[in-house]
Parts: C-alpha cells; sequence; structure tokens
C-alpha cells in the first residue's frame, strides 16, 4: 500500500514543468532574435563555433527532471509497512441521495442536490469512527459508495454524483431504502441509520412500508426534505447555461413541490425524525444529533498502521540531475572540435 503525504506537490508538477519549458522557449526565441540582429549568420557561426544548439536542449531536460523528482520528493511518497485490524467504536449510516430530475429544482440555494451534496460533505468532516454509505437513486437506486471509515473516498464519491448517474428517472425511495438494508452487515451488531435525502416525489413504491421492515431490523430511518411548499420550476441547461424549463406532455411547465406528508410518514414509519432542510440549514444536524444518542459498539476494519517514507530516494535523483546539468557546458568541447569520424587516409 502506498500514498502520497502531500498531494499538493504533485498538481504542481502540472503548472511549474510547462511554466519552465515556456521561458526556456522564450530564451531560446530572445537568443536567435539578438543573434539575427548582428549581421549574416554564416559569419556569426564562424565566430561562435563552440556555441552548440542541442547541449541547452538537454540541460533544460536534465533540469525538468531535477525539478520533477523534486517535487514528488516533497509530495513524500510513502509504503504502508503493517497492516492492522484497529478497533472503532461507531455506527454505520447509510445515506440515500435522491438524484432524480426534480432536485435540479432552484427553490433551494444553488439546487436542491448540490444544497444535498454540500450537506453530506458537511456531515463527512464531523465524522470520526461511524462507517458511512453513500446510495443514490431516482427510478431505481444504486450503491455509490459501500460502506466504509474512508472518508476521503467518500468525499471523491460525492463529488462525481449527479443527476445523469442514474439511467431511469423517477423517485424510488423504497427501493432505496430496501438496498441499504442490504448493504449492512448485520452480523457486526452495531447499530445502524438510514438518511434518506430527498424531495419526497415518489411515484415507484411503497416506501413507507420499505421504513417499516427497517425499523423490524432495529435500523431507523430518518427523511430530509429538500424543497418548498411552493416549488419550483426544473430547469434545463446546455454548455453550462439555462435554455429552458422542464415541461409536461401539455406543453406546461413542471412545477416541483416538497412532499412533506410523505417524508413525515417514511420517518414515523422508520422511528426516525423528519426535518425540513433551509438554506440555511440543511438538517443533518439535527439528524446526527439522533444518530449521536444511538449505542456505540465496537467493530474492526484494516488498515495501513505504519508508513515508511521514500521521499529521500527523489531527493538525491533531483540532487543528481540538478550537479551533472550543472557540469554540462553551453559549448562544445574544443578536444572535439578536431575529432572527424567520416575523415579517410589518403
Amino acid at each position: 500500500m502506498y500514498r502520497f503525504e502531500h498531494y499538493i506537490f504533485l498538481w504542481a508538477i502540472l503548472v511549474v514543468i510547462p511554466l519552465i519549458a515556456v521561458v526556456f522557449l522564450l530564451v531560446q526565441n530572445w537568443k536567435r532574435r539578438k543573434l539575427r540582429q548582428f549581421g549574416n549568420q554564416a559569419i556569426i557561426k564562424r565566430l561562435m563555433p563552440n556555441v552548440s544548439k542541442s547541449l541547452p536542449i538537454v540541460k533544460f531536460v536534465l533540469y525538468s527532471f531535477a525539478i520533477t523528482s523534486l517535487l514528488i520528493g516533497l509530495a513524500n511518497l510513502q509504503f504502508g509497512t503493517k497492516l492492522e485490524e484497529v478497533k472503532r467504536e461507531g455506527i454505520d449510516l447509510m445515506i440515500a441521495l435522491d438524484v432524480s430530475n426534480s432536485m435540479l429544482a432552484e427553490d433551494l440555494s444553488p439546487n436542491r442536490l448540490e444544497r444535498s451534496k454540500r450537506a453530506i460533505y458537511q456531515l463527512i468532516e464531523k465524522l470520526h469512527n461511524d462507517r458511512l454509505g453513500i446510495i443514490v437513486f431516482a427510478g431505481d437506486a444504486y450503491v455509490q459508495l459501500p460502506i466504509t471509515t474512508d472518508y476521503s473516498s467518500a468525499k471523491l464519491f460525492l463529488e462525481t454524483i449527479g443527476t445523469d448517474i442514474v439511467p431511469t428517472q423517477g423517485t424510488s425511495i423504497g427501493s432505496a431504502i430496501n438496498l441499504a438494508m442490504e448493504s449492512f452487515d448485520f452480523e457486526n451488531g452495531t447499530s445502524k441509520s438510514i438518511v434518506v435525502i430527498t424531495d419526497g416525489e415518489n411515484h415507484e413504491d411503497d416506501a413507507k412500508t420499505a421504513a417499516t421492515e427497517a425499523a423490524a431490523e432495529n435500523v431507523t430511518v430518518h427523511t430530509i426534505g429538500m424543497g418548498s411548499e411552493k416549488g419550483g420550476p426544473i430547469p434545463i441547461y446546455e454548455n453550462g447555461a439555462q435554455v429552458d424549463f422542464r415541461k409536461d406532455n401539455t406543453g406546461n411547465t413542471v412545477v416541483t413541490k416538497l412532499n412533506e406528508s410523505m417524508l413525515k410518514e417514511i420517518a414515523a414509519a422508520g422511528h426516525g425524525s423528519y426535518v425540513r432542510a433551509s438554506n440555511a440549514n440543511a438538517g443533518l444536524n439535527i439528524i446526527m444529533d439522533e444518530i449521536d444518542k444511538m449505542e456505540k459498539k465496537e467493530f474492526g476494519s484494516k488498515s495501513f498502521k505504519d508508513y515508511e517514507d521514500r521521499f529521500q530516494l527523489f531527493l538525491i535523483i533531483a540532487l543528481i540531475l540538478i550537479v551533472v546539468e550543472y557540469f554540462i557546458s553551453n559549448r562544445r568541447s574544443s578536444k572535439l572540435d578536431g575529432v572527424n569520424l567520416f575523415e579517410t587516409n589518403k
């Protein structure tokens, strides 16, 4: 197992090396223009017989590799040397996020879906020992992130979520709850909870029954309502610009509204809480207060505990390249001027 301790230096390579290349090309172009100003190029070439065109390029390549190696060294490559089972105390939490088109409505800023994702990100920031999984659903439900303690991966997967991530549109809350139940490991004995984040426009199944069945297995189901009772139209974007609103078969603009009564029923059936999100508060803090009251149980997870630094190797490579580059002259060696490999003795 390996990792980089400071990823920012890896990103710096993508900026620094192209910048150095641009500066090198500009300097070379400036030198050529200055030489042309002196006069006839053939005469200048005879006056400067030892000037090499290839050696500056060689020096630039060595210098670029040295800088790259230095930045990789600063990123600090580390290799895991010991895999241990770490004992943690926490709960298993599955978040079911609605990604149907209605979640693009902008009655919450910037829209319902982005507001939900930001709230989940803030939730991940507050987690310590709990295990987290993410399910996305529309017409059907899919596991976006299997339950894990790897919060970095959770943030990464969260960024990829959009309304186009599922092939079938709709809102199947019951499928999401059932899939969350299938994703839990009931043998580990940890307390379990499901948080459904949706606007509540359920048209596909009986979500209340799914919540009741979850509660029968001691899994609480909380709901967070995204949207407003007044509702809002669903914008259509092309190339980042809004071009229209979604319309029904009769040509009227579709207005999507928060179905608060259904979400309250689902939460009640799942022995959980319902919270209505707003621009000021997405409701996850209130739900997390309820989750924190749940009994924490010990579970084990595999992780690398000891990492060995390997930055020294890249710093040594960078030093060697810099030394080699320093001792390479921009001029051809005078000792080689008299050597003609193609000369024939007569």
